[in-house]
């Protein structure tokens, strides 16, 4: 569960450094927006690595992988659609379809750790 947390904490702090700029700093200096972003991704590294380190007791590199992705997919939706205002559409379906898919493959019959 540590993993799944620190993962969740990562993701959010990264969707920020990586987007959060296109919404509050369009009329500001690229290299601000660049440094703001670099300050937002030192939080998510700081989640991210232990979160790896925990998760690759119990899962494998794969498994590890696929549980970022979804929470990606997951905090990504959440941030465009409450935060950026856009709609999530049929697509965002459809993605997440694909990731319960890989999923379901990573983990099917693959012994758990590495």
């Amino acid at each position: 569960m540590a993993t799944i947390l620190l993962l969740i904490g990562s993701n959010l702090f990264m969707t920020f450094a990586w987007y959060g700029h296109l919404k509050n700093m369009n009329d500001k200096p690229l290299i601000l927006a660049i440094l703001v972003s670099w300050g937002i991704a030192f939080f998510e590294y700081m989640l991210q690595v232990p979160a790896n380190r925990i998760g690759y007791r119990i899962f494998s590199l794969g498994q590890l992988k696929i549980i970022q992705e979804i929470i990606t997919m997951i905090v990504f939706a959440a941030f465009a659609y409450f935060y950026m205002n856009k709609p999530l559409t049929l697509n965002f379906l459809y993605a997440s379809l694909c990731m319960i898919g890989a999923a379901y493959f990573i983990f099917k019959d693959a012994p758990v750790g590495h």
